[in-house]
């Protein structure tokens, strides 16, 4: 990893427009980008198909499959069930995470990569929150449903990535001290959230 690299993760409120924000600073940084991505790397790495990470992810029913699933695993194109655990399936994840961190600069949305990537240098570790009216407002826009609706979405959601988070890392999702920088996107707006999560970068590390 070249000692001019940064990485920024980005934790988010479902709503707040982090992934926005997330290309944007990718962007800014002339970064590379992930976020579900990832899922298919690991896919890819590990030999599973990307459905079965799909499965395990930190947006799906986390803990009702905590601990053991029943897998396809791909062989000559053909799928077999094998036992396979949650903590595996976040082991080739992390892996793959590490491995596109050594290549360059990159902005990782998610996926326990604050943690994944604590002993690196040169990392940022950012949450995005927002009022709550603004992310059903941004929830509505996106997906096209009710209010309401989109409020059940929104705390559903959040708690799943909230035991995904907390159970992986030891650490309370969207708690200040877990995280470097924590800004509300919906005072500033999405474009000068990023421009102020950029310039606290750059004061940083530049």
């Amino acid at each position: 990893m070249s000692k001019d690299n940064i990485i920024i993760n980005v934790g988010r409120q479902l709503g707040s427009g982090g992934h926005d924000i997330g290309r944007m600073l990718a962007m800014e940084f002339h970064a590379m980008y992930y976020d579900r991505e990832i899922l298919n790397l690991a896919a890819k790495e590990s030999g599973f198909s990307a459905e079965f990470f799909e499965q395990s992810d930190e947006r799906h029913g986390f803990l009702r499959s905590l601990f053991h699933m029943h897998a396809p695993h791909v062989s000559d194109n053909n799928f077999y069930q094998n036992n396979f655990s949650q903590e595996s399936l976040f082991k080739f994840q992390s892996d793959a995470i590490r491995k596109e961190a050594e290549k360059g600069s990159c902005v990782f949305v998610g996926r326990c990569a604050d943690y994944v990537l604590r002993d690196f240098p040169r990392v940022v570790n950012v949450f995005i929150t927002a009022s709550m009216d603004f992310r059903i407002k941004n929830v509505v826009n996106k997906l096209g449903v009710l209010p309401d609706e989109a409020r059940r979405m929104i705390l559903q959601g959040e708690r799943r990535r909230a035991e995904y988070y907390n159970y992986y890392t030891g650490k309370r999702w969207g708690a200040a001290k877990s995280y470097d920088l924590c800004i509300d996107s919906s005072l500033l707006g999405l474009q000068q959230t990023e421009k102020f999560i950029a310039e606290f970068v750059r004061q940083r590390f530049f």
